[in-house]
């Protein structure tokens, strides 16, 4: 309704069916008429896209608002193009036909909908005689809105939901019968009289719009007088050659930039890398950090123009993995921007271009678990503590547990009626679209009107505006998209980049941070990486010890081979295996070599996949992208059996064994499961090489810049505190300082610490400053409020903070739980005491005698922890468990660093707070989980057969105990889980927090 979401992909089912596709939209004006619009012509098409976002722009986001007024100024006496079919409701009312006749003339037509009603023939004839009274041609339509019959029960609960009512409550808004689907044509002519069938027949004949028709152009304004889109771009390309190598361009960069540069002409794309650009130099202009990646980082180009940050001489290109003459489609481009920042890049290019010419993509989510389940049980009138149970069953560490189990445990009878239809429907609506949201950032500029081509509506944030289709819809229609994509980490990287300069006077160029640190590699080796940018999670730390990464293409691999492709092509064992010594490097051909041998023989990143099908299987530029394309889809159901058999008969043509054959083709479906690009893995070992250098040579600023743009990452606060405070190989720890009303800006602030010489090493880092930020209640207007206040002169005490800064009761409440008072009121117990009594206004009379003060006992330092962790999410006391610690030794159950004492192949009985939880999908129900305590962090491997036992105590334990087998190999520690118990008692009411990732 009000929408073309849909019709891409409708589009895509009629080109694969040979099905004619018939493009329209239905519409209820304010005054409750009804009517469908049918594109007859591409002029059609286009008024049709133009009304959708006239009425989906007046209104609010998942809303429209049409007047009969908006349809006569767009359609009385404009060219035709549009049908409009008229739909009476159950009580017709002429007038509404006459006027639908008056504005679209003989292009307005009565729609007759029969459904086997029990008043089916009255209702042929009243519509009819109606049709006949008011000049209009009447013709049969279906209201299809289910494939088959049985779809009704799922057809009934979505109106429930769209209504936001329970279906006991819909009434008249359900339909009367399951008929409203689709229909052989037998059926339909024996319910519908032969002649309205055959006017509806040749009302779709006259319909002959195809999407093909669309015509989108990029816009070309950013080309200056004098230049052409080619001309312009080149002479940008090689201003940008001569600024990133002053010496002269190396020879076979040129070579490749030239070819480029011809590719990108022959297909017109010279605008879209202009504006690429154009949008990468305002960023600049401003400040803001941001670098191109993904298979963009695969063109000299877009580092000449300084949109990717990969040196192409540090990299072996591969331009097909980005662009190629045989592919018919737009290269992708993904810039990523400071998170916090990005939104100035957004408005810019609103700005520049504006709303109507551009516009977010939209992305389509979905009903998945857990969201299936909430809208089913609630349009099932469940009430909403019940309803949280029973999504609690769809939770993503339940996989593995039988559904029946589940609801058994979540107190419901999965036998009962009312559930067992609750869970039947949850299952039919998984998956099913749930509601158009907007993409992460993909722009969608056109040099005309974008609603000419798209619909264009409100996005539910401010000042955002979205068109009606997704990435993939894009794709198939050929319009491109520019990717501003939000990057935590550049926040994290600029904020600290900036400390540095302010604190200890060291003005660092990030783009000449070295690329062969010892210090900071050694850091890396030690798996030292908690806060840095992708290699921070478990998986990848573990890896670390392994790989021990020594160069920057150590850094590429490292970011590449956790992740599934390798994982499950078999990839990821022979390559370390290799790479420690233990396996000859070994090479089916020379030619394999040249390809394979930077990662000693064994295809890790998409690009090596592709050169070794265009060498070995002499695969062109066009076949190598599209098996690319096939991998992608290969997961989802896509068919990889054509390019086995034309990679088999190829290479054995060329004298590869069968076994090495069977073995590529294996690795190549692993691609399949998400295997990484080296280009994206290049852009990505950028950043990770910053941050590690960041943390390992200027920890206070990584760190604090690391706090102040959160949320973000892998960790929370407190576990991001806890490693900053530890001091680990070559890397001193980090002091912090409590949060404080009399020091404390909203930010986390650097104090002290000396000033940075050249050449100087074991120069004193600052201490971190809590910012107000931390404590759970405060806004940032009021800790600015709090800061304002103090610059224009120190508080004197608790009344005179709360007056100037004017807070309120609970503003008060929370600083004193935070203790945050306390460099001006004392303890938390004074504290508390003190802003009780606390007055906003000043007493009326200035001499009004003072309260005597009371001094209250200091808490103990339990009571501490658990006020900080209550206000605050972390501590700069005692850790929890180093408080628990007698008892827990009393249950024999050990801690980090007596584990790391213990042999290989030990049994042992360990505990700590549970931080994080992960279950990849290719672990195959494996979970991985981390247990921190005073000293530091273990990683506990749980097999799916334990988690299933076990599941209440692996998903809901905050402090958990844990009985299994310790390993230790090749620098690697973990414990695989035997059995467990959850400890959470012991904690009384402290609260901590995980980071669980599906």
């Amino acid at each position: 309704e009000c929408s073309l979401a849909g019709i891409v992909r409708a589009f895509e089912a009629s080109e694969e069916s040979g099905l004619k596709l018939i493009v329209g939209s239905e519409f209820e004006l304010e005054d409750g008429l009804r009517f469908v619009a049918l594109v007859e012509t591409l002029a059609g098409y286009t008024q049709l896209c133009e009304l959708i976002t006239q009425a989906r722009r007046a209104a609010t986001k998942g809303h429209y608002l049409l007047a009969r007024a908006d349809i006569e100024a767009r359609f009385r006496n404009t060219p035709p193009g549009l049908f409009a079919l008229w739909l009476p409701g159950r009580e017709p009312e002429a007038g509404q036909g006459a006027w639908l006749r008056d504005v679209f003339g003989a292009r307005a037509f009565l729609a007759v909908e029969l459904h086997r009603e029990c008043d089916d023939a009255a209702r042929l004839g009243q519509l009819l005689a109606l049709a006949d009274e008011l000049e209009l041609q009447a013709l049969a339509a279906g209201d299809v809105h289910m494939d088959v019959r049985r779809q009704r029960a799922l057809q009934d609960t979505m109106t429930a939901i769209r209504h936001g009512q329970p279906l006991a409550d819909c009434g008249e808004h359900l339909f009367r019968n399951g008929e409203r689907h689709l229909r052989t044509r037998r059926a339909l002519g024996n319910i519908y009289p032969h002649g309205l069938l055959q006017a509806s027949v040749a009302l779709a004949r006259r319909c002959t719009f195809h999407m093909r028709q669309i015509q989108y152009r990029y816009p070309a304004e950013l080309v200056p007088e004098g230049h052409t889109p080619a001309s312009h771009l080149r002479a940008l390309t090689e201003a940008g050659m001569r600024k990133r190598w002053p010496d002269g361009t190396p020879p076979r960069i040129a070579t490749q930039i030239e070819k480029e540069l011809a590719l990108i002409a022959s297909k017109q794309y010279e605008a879209f890398f202009l504006t690429v650009e154009d949008i990468v130099r305002f960023a600049c202009s401003q400040g803001i950090l941001c670098q191109g990646r993904g298979s963009a980082a695969n063109s000299a180009v877009c580092y000449a123009l300084g949109i990717t940050a990969v040196n192409p001489e540090e990299s072996r290109l591969l331009m097909a993995r980005f662009i190629s003459e045989e592919r018919d489609e737009p290269p992708d481009i993904d810039v990523d921007f400071e998170h916090e920042r990005r939104e100035e890049v957004l408005q810019y290019v609103y700005a520049k271009y504006g709303r109507d010419r551009a516009a977010l993509a939209a992305t389509v989510i979905r009903y998945r678990g857990k969201s299936a389940v909430r809208d089913v049980a609630k349009a099932f009138g469940l009430p909403d503590d019940q309803i949280a149970l029973l999504s609690g069953c769809f939770g993503w560490g339940n996989g593995a547990t039988p559904m029946e189990q589940r609801v058994r445990e979540a107190g419901f009878d999965p036998d009962n009626t009312l559930v067992s239809r609750i869970l039947a429907v949850t299952t039919a609506l998984n998956g099913h679209p749930r509601h158009l949201s907007q993409h992460v950032g993909g722009f969608v500029i056109s040099d005309a009107s974008l609603c000419t081509v798209v619909p264009v509506e409100n996005a539910a944030m401010d000042d955002r505006t979205i068109i009606q289709w997704d990435k993939d819809d894009l794709e198939t229609m050929k319009l491109l998209k520019v990717d501003c994509l939000a990057l935590g980490m550049l926040t994290c990287i600029r904020k600290a980049v900036e400390l540095v300069e302010k604190h200890r006077g060291r003005v660092l160029d990030i783009a000449e941070i070295p690329n062969d640190d010892p210090p900071t590699y050694a850091m890396i080796q030690a798996a030292d990486t908690v806060g840095v940018f992708q290699i921070e999670s478990r998986a990848q730390m573990s890896m670390l010890p392994r790989l021990k990464p020594k160069c920057f293409y150590d850094l590429v691999v490292e970011v590449a081979i956790v992740r599934p492709g390798p994982i499950q092509g078999g990839m990821v064992h022979p390559y370390l295996q290799r790479r420690m010594g233990r396996e000859e490097v070994t090479y089916p051909s020379p030619e394999m070599k040249d390809i394979l041998g930077p990662t000693l023989g064994v295809p890790l990143f998409q690009e090596q996949v592709m050169e070794l099908v265009m060498h070995a299987a002499d695969y062109s530029d066009g076949e190598a992208d599209q098996l690319r394309r096939s991998m992608a889809a290969w997961k989802s159901g896509g068919d990889m059996e054509p390019h086995r058999l034309r990679v088999r008969e190829r290479m054995t043509a060329k004298g590869y064994a069968a076994d090495f054959i069977e073995q590529i083709f294996e690795q190549i479906k692993g691609f399949g499961s998400y295997g990484f690009p080296q280009s994206h893995a290049a852009s990505f070992a950028k950043l990770v090489l910053i941050s590690c250098w960041l943390k390992r040579h200027e920890p206070a600023a990584f760190f604090c810049g690391l706090l102040n743009a959160q949320p973000m990452g892998f960790y929370t606060p407190s576990q991001i505190v806890q490693d900053a405070r530890r001091t680990r190989g070559g890397r001193s720890g980090v002091e912090f300082l409590p949060v404080d009303v009399m020091h404390s800006d909203w930010d986390n602030t650097l104090v002290g610490g000396t000033h940075w010489r050249e050449g100087e090493t074991g120069s004193a880092q600052p201490a971190i400053r809590l910012g107000l930020r931390h404590v759970s209640g405060i806004s940032e207007a009021i800790g600015d409020a709090i800061r304002d206040a103090r610059h224009r002169s120190p508080f004197i005490d608790a009344a005179d903070l709360c007056r100037r800064a004017n807070l309120d009761e609970k503003a008060r409440s929370v600083l004193a739980e935070a203790g945050a008072l306390q460099g001006l009121v004392g303890n938390r117990n004074n504290a508390r005491w003190i802003v009780a009594g606390v007055e906003r206004q000043r007493p009326l009379f200035p001499g009004s005698p003072e309260e005597t003060r009371i001094e209250l006992p200091a808490p103990t330092t339990g009571e501490d922890v658990l006020s900080d962790y209550r206000a605050l999410g972390l501590t700069l006391g005692a850790h929890p468990l180093s408080l628990l610690r007698a008892r827990l030794r009393a249950r024999r159950l050990l801690g980090s660093r007596e584990l790391q004492e213990r042999r290989h192949g030990s049994h042992v009985h360990a505990v700590g707070l549970v931080t994080n939880r992960q279950r990849p999908a290719s672990a195959h129900g494996t979970m991985f989980l981390t247990l921190e305590d005073e000293h530091g962090a273990v990683n506990v491997v749980v097999w799916e057969h334990v988690a299933v036992r076990r599941r209440k105590a692996l998903l809901g334990a905050r402090l958990l105990a844990v009985r299994g087998r310790w390993e230790q190999v090749d620098g690697v520690a973990h414990l695989i889980a035997q059995d467990m118990q959850d400890l959470s008692d012991l904690l009384g009411s402290l609260r901590t927090t995980s980071r669980d990732f599906h």
